[in-house]
């Protein structure tokens, strides 16, 4: 407290500051984010942000943003628009059981975060990275080579080419849609050819909306091959622009993409896609929320793998003659097994699917010999 003759010395321009300091500290903490959540603990979760030139509004942003990741509990976050990296380690030395990752050959933005108790990193590293490829890819897109529960995932962070008319010119090579429709096609292209088989997460902010007419459509090529691709979040982007994730300028630029090999999981109860609306949770709502965080909300994915008994391939609970012959064309060449399969079968865990576990499977039909569990 200030003794009588320091409370003389101050004057009223003093006393107004010393208040608004004690008021906006006081609102810091009066925000409701204890009630904001996301993670579970039997679930994966992913989250992509652009959280806009980190940290937008200095040491106010570091310390919302450390209270919002605590809160949601998520797995992995894929950022853009890191700015300070001294402040953003500054962050991670504030989160408890979090690392994160951003070198590059060229910085432009891009960061990982993710939980060191259920997350194994085996790699990390960016793709597109010559010179021909900076027309499309402005920011080049970094892959994280990752395990949880056993499930190798792979996931591509991405920050797409800004602006544009909305109208898709494949003649100039300088249009911004064209730009995006180039990265879209180039990212299909890599993950046709290196990860057929893998379990892929494509998100980012993709500065472009899905529900474009064909002709002008960035992402069409991938919405055609919806075999293999599935935009998880395109309830939100055809829904209510309430749930879009740039509020700003109205519209949905966020996404996350997944492949074939993750379908089942999101189909999942558990499983769920949301735009997570941080600006409820604040009392100045989205003014305050643009003002001290983001332009941009973040958009997260919520995936349930269930454990499965090892043998039962098709995974419809139960271990049978089914599975046998789905194992013999596996061995055969006939079908083509997804990770989650591949992990099911080889019952023998030799990394090899061969006669030898359809051996053990058949023996496990018949009640001859015990497995462990294994998780999807």
């Amino acid at each position: 407290m200030f003794s009588f003759n320091e409370m003389k010395s101050i004057n009223k321009s003093d006393i107004v500051i010393y208040a608004a300091l004690f008021l906006f500290s006081v609102n810091l903490s009066a925000q409701d984010f204890d009630e904001l959540e996301f993670g579970t603990d039997s679930t994966f979760e992913i989250l992509t942000w652009n959280i806009e030139w980190f940290p937008k509004n200095g040491q106010i942003t570091v310390d919302y943003v450390t209270q919002i990741i605590q809160a949601l509990e998520i797995d992995v976050l894929a950022i853009q628009e890191v700015s300070d990296t001294l402040l953003f380690n500054q962050m991670l030395d504030e989160l408890t059981g979090y690392e994160s990752y951003y070198q590059s050959a060229w910085f432009a933005g891009l960061a990982y975060i993710y939980k060191t108790n259920s997350i194994e990193i085996n790699d990390i590293y960016e793709i597109y990275t010559t010179a021909p490829y900076w027309s499309p890819f402005p920011r080049s897109p970094m892959v994280m080579d990752m395990t949880y529960l056993g499930e190798n995932i792979l996931i591509i962070n991405n920050h797409f080419k800004c602006c544009g008319d909305g109208y898709l010119d494949l003649d100039d090579p300088d249009d911004e849609e064209t730009r995006r429709y180039l990265a879209s096609n180039l990212l299909k292209e890599y993950i046709d050819t290196n990860f057929s088989n893998n379990n892929v997460i494509v998100l980012g902010d993709l500065n472009d909306i899905l529900t474009d007419d064909t002709e002008n459509n960035v992402f069409q090529m991938i919405l055609n091959d919806s075999e293999n691709y599935l935009f998880a979040d395109m309830e939100i982007a055809t829904g209510n622009s309430s749930e879009w994730s740039y509020p700003w300028w109205p519209s949905h630029i966020d996404h996350i993409l997944i492949t074939n090999e993750l379908f089942d999981e999101y189909e999942n109860e558990s499983s769920t896609v949301q735009t997570i609306k941080i600006d409820e949770f604040m009392d100045g709502g989205f003014d305050e929320y643009y003002e001290n965080i983001s332009d941009h909300r973040p958009v997260a994915l919520k995936l349930e793998f269930i454990a499965l008994s090892d043998g039962d391939v098709n995974g419809d609970g139960v271990t049978d003659i089914i599975d046998v012959n789905i194992l013999v064309d596996f061995i055969l060449g006939n079908q083509i097994p997804t990770p989650s399969q591949i992990a099911t079968a080889d019952l023998n865990q030799d990394t090899i699917i061969d006669v030898m576990d359809i051996v053990l499977l058949v023996d496990l039909i018949l009640g001859s010999t015990m497995l462990p569990i294994q998780t999807r």
